[in-house]
């Protein structure tokens, strides 16, 4: 299957109403060759310079798309900048009726666009339908949260009238990993657009082509230039955005080391930026936990089933009491080993490949550390038996993990659980603490105050009790220390894409 847009036949080397065209003078010519979303327009990067996105799970070539440089962001600042002025201008509930139209087109076209990151990214198919689903209802939630991008009536002096405005930075730029593509790039884009931003999107190199898509579906849902996709490399493309003059207000996701370096460039022109970065979470679990019921909870807080736990609020430290250890332990490899890897176009498949080869590489180099310094693979630990093509790492459980391993302080990103057993409450609290990262925590007691006790004492941004790592709509997202600025997915994040004004008026100049 290629990529082809929906409806379209591209012609080679020219470009078809919905950005694409057949690579002119490549071998394969049913590779189509994407451009990016500019100002309303289909363009090339200036260069001519361009990237390819493999299929994980083949190795094989599925498109080629723009290598955008300096000058790429430079136009695509400034058509956001001239569009800018007139969607703020935009009545915000026409401005809701544009992304509710926009989340009703993707739900139109939600089997070719899960297919399509299926095949980019390697996360199986049932989860991309999922992370589909996740776009809409975020494009609709941020659509019926519009009106409260409010200001306030403030008390004063006779004579007086106070009042704060909530007002649109103007441009912003919002960089986006390769994890969830298609569900980052609208989801994430839907409270600046909301709050009357016009849109610079950069997705992750290795996985651009869903946010293409996406610009194909606004095409004339918004007007030219409120939302444009600007794809290439993060050293470049990414660099250019972060650090571009022209815009005020930067979002990023992503690792921690690109998280500084969007950080130090946004401080050099003074701009907002918020980062949502890395996670080291600790799911914990107590003497009176059921541990079948925890073991299923793990291995669902690990998402490998949605992103072979390429997820930045996987429970990747499992931090279990001595007592229950061996039950526990028992049942959660007894699970993982249940999990089909496989082609993950397939149904029956539960976990795909790894996104791209350096990653891949990455995971099973942390594997082969844990095992020198003194962990023991209980299951996985490599390639699945079976598959010799495709950046598959069978799902991995480490026991005999101790607090200062690399793997329990460092975000693998992948299919690897840690598992560290404790006995003393203090020490226990004291581990999960013990990370450069407070991103989530998961707490498994049937005890309603200890629960709570701990839930206070663990430093994340977000915790569990119970739980399995799902979130509702309209949930605060976001970490403590290494794992980011500001909260996303809420009426917090929504408020963030726009600044306060504050106008005194004094009604009797005398």
């Amino acid at each position: 299957m290629t990529p082809t847009p929906a409806g379209t036949t591209p012609q080679a080397g020219n470009q078809d109403r919905n950005g694409t065209r057949e690579q002119a003078g490549v071998e394969d010519s049913t590779v189509p060759a994407y451009q990016m979303y500019v100002g309303g327009s289909w363009v090339d990067a200036a260069s001519g310079a361009t990237l390819t996105s493999d299929n994980p799970a083949t190795e094989e070539p599925v498109a080629t798309f723009p290598a955008a440089s300096a000058a790429d962001v430079d136009a695509a600042v400034a058509a956001a900048s001239e569009a800018a002025g007139g969607w703020a201008a935009t009545r915000w509930t026409e401005r809701a009726a544009a992304l509710r139209q926009l989340a009703d087109r993707i739900a139109d076209q939600a089997k070719q666009l899960a297919e399509l990151d299926t095949i980019d990214s390697g996360n199986p198919i049932k989860g991309m339908r999922g992370d589909v689903a996740g776009a809409v209802a975020e494009l609709r939630y941020f659509a019926g949260l519009g009106g409260e991008a409010k200001g306030t009536t403030l008390p004063g002096d006779p004579g007086m009238l106070t009042y704060t405005l909530r007002e649109p930075y103007g441009v912003v730029g919002r960089i986006i990993p390769f994890n969830h593509p298609l569900k980052f790039a609208a989801g994430k884009c839907a409270a600046p657009l909301m709050a009357g931003n016009a849109v610079i999107l950069k997705p992750a190199e290795q996985t651009s082509l869903s946010a293409l898509e996406l610009a194909r579906l606004t095409e004339d849902v918004l007007p030219a230039g409120v939302f444009n996709v600007v794809t290439g490399t993060g050293a470049e493309a990414g660099a250019a955005l972060a650090g571009h003059p022209q815009v005020p207000r930067v979002a990023f996701t992503g690792s921690v080391p690109t998280g500084r370096a969007v950080l130090r460039a946004g401080v050099e022109h003074i701009k907002h930026v918020t980062l949502e970065l890395g996670g080291k979470n600790p799911m914990i679990v107590f003497p009176d936990a059921d541990p079948q019921q925890a073991a299923r909870a793990a291995v669902a807080g690990m998402n490998l089933r949605r992103s072979q736990g390429q997820s930045c609020q996987s429970n990747s430290r499992v931090l279990v009491h001595a007592s229950v250890r061996d039950a526990f332990t028992a049942e959660l490899v007894a699970l993982v080993e249940r999990l089909t890897v496989g082609d993950p176009l397939s149904e029956s498949t539960d976990m795909g490949p790894l996104a791209f080869r350096a990653h891949y590489e990455r995971v099973l180099g942390y594997i082969a550390t844990a095992q020198q310094e003194g962990a023991t693979v209980l299951t996985g630990g490599g390639r699945p038996e079976g598959l010799d093509t495709g950046l598959f790492v069978a799902p991995t459980v480490l026991a005999d993990v101790t607090p200062g391993m690399r793997v329990a302080q460092e975000e693998i990103f992948g299919p690897v659980v840690s598992l560290i057993t404790w006995s003393d409450y203090d020490e226990m609290v004291r581990v999960a603490n013990d990370v450069e990262y407070g991103l989530t925590a998961n707490i498994w007691t049937r005890d309603v105050s200890l629960a709570h006790r701990t839930a206070a004492a663990i430093e994340a941004g977000m915790v569990w009790i119970n739980g399995s790592g799902r979130k509702p709509v309209g949930t605060p997202f976001g970490g403590y220390g290494h794992s980011g600025l500001g909260k996303e997915g809420s009426l917090d994040e929504l408020i963030g894409y726009t600044r306060g004004k504050t106008v005194v008026t004094v009604l009797d100049p005398t």
